[in-house]
């Protein structure tokens, strides 16, 4: 299973970004890191280009929304119907909740949200969201 990965928008969390890639090798996924100050229409070609299952963005900033409001509109453009949309990070800046976020965010496109959530519980959820569109 292929996943494009990275940090998007002005974000620069290296550390983070590279840990999120371990990990996921870790899992036996292949990575297609594309590392920090990275655009959403940078993302979406690389989908393209790698035909990859997953797309993993992240973001620790909490500037998030402002870079990937615009997700289910370039969707609209290719055929991602198998590919998975997850983001995960600190999605929003100040004291935003889960509560308010994760539907926002689903509502731009992502299929898996998780907002200030350990690194693990949310490639559990990634695993378990694959096995059940397996099944």
């Amino acid at each position: 299973m292929k996943v494009v990965t990275g940090v998007v928008g002005n974000d620069i969390h290296v550390v983070a970004n590279r840990l999120i890639e371990i990990s996921l090798q870790e899992r036996g996924f292949t990575v297609f890191n594309l590392g920090v100050n990275t655009y959403l229409e940078e993302f979406l070609d690389a989908l393209v280009e790698t035909r990859a299952d997953v797309l993993l963005i992240s973001s620790l900033n909490g500037e998030a929304e402002g870079w990937c409001r615009d997700l289910q509109y370039l969707k609209s453009s290719y055929d991602f119907d198998d590919v998975i949309f997850m983001i995960g990070g600190n999605l929003g800046v100040g004291e935003m909740d889960s509560e308010e976020l994760v539907p926002r965010f689903k509502g731009y496109g992502f299929d898996l949200v998780f907002h200030q959530v350990d690194l693990n519980e949310g490639l559990d959820a990634l695993e378990a969201l694959i096995a059940e569109r397996r099944s």
